[in-house]
């Protein structure tokens, strides 16, 4: 489903995280042979595990979800075989839904997203999508698994008889294939840091003009979706849970090695406390820069790009359930829907807005 629509909002209040602690329950690939194991994971100040449940203690009201995280490089066949090798093992985890990260099917590159772009199919359709290899891709392998797949992003074409436009654009899909959800990303990722990065979205891309939603049935309830860039405008987000009672907000992304160490996590835990819910974000695996050179020594046609990797969920509380490194993983945990509801109950900051100081709105012209 996608609302039009754009935001509106007077004043806004500064919002806080929490100190927490988190440990993952991970698939990591090393080598040909992929690892399975509960890891608790030593970073920063995260020493031990809190507020999670193992594998072996799941239970049917708590569905699992996997996050994708992969290499992606300039194949885009090559690409899909890896999508296609983790939804699987998404599937063999037990797992609901699956996220893949944000740009999965080529380079993050402005100069790449035209060559890589297709013509995606629009909310509603369950018919073939010869058209989209990689649509297809994750339609078949919604069928199959009988999974939710929010099917991270790729650049999306769009020829209205006059001109063409290029978006990054998500697909979601149903357990029986059908097209739930389509966002296109609303906040394009121009940004400047001086000793740090450079990018602009903007040079080929146009911006989505919707929020974007879907109903993931009894085991989801409402479900929110941005993009990456779009996680760093509290009002979207705060719109999605206000007006739609989403219990998941969830953001394929690719943050850098500048914004990532600073504001990955920072971002997700802020989030989920402004909004008291799931955050959930899928990165690429970092691949690191060979100084030009691809995988046959030959020069690389479009910059490289190096992801901050981090595949993360975080709860109500703001607590990291699960996370990883930069390295390939499939990132598998339970979310235990009753904290929402819990944390709405107990901190119940809804229903205290002061509507008197402060307001936000769609505009009344949106849909």
């Amino acid at each position: 489903m996608r609302l039009g629509g754009r935001l509106q909002l007077s004043a806004l209040l500064a919002s806080s995280t929490f100190s927490t602690i988190a440990s993952a329950f991970v698939v990591t690939t090393t080598g040909k042979a992929p690892v399975l194991s509960f890891t608790k994971l030593t970073r920063r100040r995260f020493l031990s595990q809190r507020n999670m449940s193992s594998s072996s203690s799941s239970s049917s009201n708590k569905p699992k979800v996997a996050l994708l995280q992969f290499a992606v490089s300039s194949n885009k066949q090559e690409n899909h075989q890896r999508a296609s090798e983790y939804l699987k093992r998404a599937s063999t985890s037990g797992c609901q839904l699956a996220v893949l990260p944000e740009i999965w099917n080529g380079p993050y590159a402005t100069a790449a997203f035209e060559e890589y772009a297709e013509v995606l199919p629009c909310v509603g359709a369950e018919d073939s999508m010869d058209a989209s290899p990689s649509a297809q891709l994750l339609q078949q392998h919604a069928i199959d698994y009988q999974m939710w797949i929010v099917g991270g992003s790729i650049s999306e074409k769009v020829n209205d008889g006059t001109s063409t436009k290029l978006y990054n654009t998500c697909l979601v899909f149903d357990p029986k294939g059908k097209v739930v959800a389509k966002h296109r990303k609303v906040h394009l990722f121009d940004i400047d840091v001086p000793g740090g990065i450079t990018f602009r979205e903007s040079d080929t891309l146009s911006p989505g003009e919707s929020l974007t939603v879907f109903d993931g049935g009894e085991d989801f309830g409402m479900v929110g979706i941005g993009i990456c860039y779009d996680i760093r405008f509290p009002e979207y987000s705060q719109l999605l849970t206000q007006k739609y009672n989403c219990n998941l907000l969830i953001f394929p992304g690719a943050f850098n090695l500048t914004t990532g160490p600073a504001h990955w996590e920072l971002l997700q835990r802020a989030r989920a406390v402004d909004n008291q819910c799931y955050v959930l974000t899928a990165s690429p695996a970092r691949v690191v820069d060979d100084d030009g050179e691809n995988e046959s020594n030959n020069k690389r046609k479009y910059p490289h790009y190096t992801a901050w990797g981090h595949s993360t969920v975080v709860a109500p509380w703001g607590d990291v359930v699960a996370t990883t490194d930069e390295s390939e993983s499939l990132v598998v945990t339970e979310l235990d829907l009753t904290k929402v509801s819990s944390m709405r109950q107990s901190i119940p900051t809804f229903q205290q807005k002061r509507s008197d100081l402060y307001v936000l709105e769609e505009p009344s012209s949106s849909s």
